[in-house]
């Protein structure tokens, strides 16, 4: 793959949702079919860097690996391309959360980070679909089901969520501020199994 970049922007070094964040903001600075190369060392961000621009109507080009660097290729949607912002989803807090997972009310639980970082530690009963994956997968979940989201931060939730709402999904909630600062149960490959 051969694509010329008018800007290169570095995010090596730096997990979701820096890429994103930093991205967002390099973007504006681009006339409307300029093509931005991101940098990046983070395997999550591939997943990311698609959502993201496919929510926003930006081109999602291609991306191409050098050793452990990622080179994603995004232009930039002109005004007429540029996807109307769309509602953001339902929100609900990690405390929330653990009270309903505390009431057994019956809900999927849907883990969008990477399998790496799921099977670090996860939630108990959480389903593990990585973003990435999430649209040739939906067909695997019930629409009229409610559905809560979570991410490391609330990033990659909310673009799945997003996704979810688009494909017919009406009960669908953004769990924040995720897996970086839950407090409730978790199964993780941190602690040694004593049986």
């Amino acid at each position: 793959m051969s694509i010329k970049a008018d800007v290169q922007l570095d995010c090596k070094g730096l997990s979701c949702p820096m890429p994103i964040v930093r991205t967002k903001k390099a973007i504006d600075q681009l006339e409307p079919g300029q093509v931005i190369e991101v940098q990046a060392t983070d395997p999550g961000s591939l997943a990311d860097i698609q959502g993201w621009a496919k929510s926003k109507g930006h081109q999602y080009l291609g991306t191409k690996q050098e050793g452990d660097v990622l080179k994603h290729y995004l232009r930039k949607a002109s005004e007429s391309e540029l996807e109307q912002e769309q509602k953001p989803p339902d929100v609900i807090q990690n405390e929330e959360l653990l009270k309903k997972l505390d009431s057994g009310e019956d809900f999927l639980l849907l883990d969008v980070r990477e399998p790496a970082e799921y099977s670090y530690e996860h939630i108990p009963g959480a389903c593990s679909i990585p973003l990435g994956q999430l649209e040739d997968r939906i067909g695997e979940m019930k629409k009229d089901r409610p559905v809560y989201v979570i991410c490391r931060t609330g990033t990659r939730s909310n673009l799945a969520a997003q996704l979810l709402t688009r494909h017919g999904f009406s009960k669908v909630f953004n769990v924040i501020p995720g897996m970086s600062e839950w407090t409730g149960p978790v199964i993780d490959q941190k602690t040694p199994f004593i049986g």
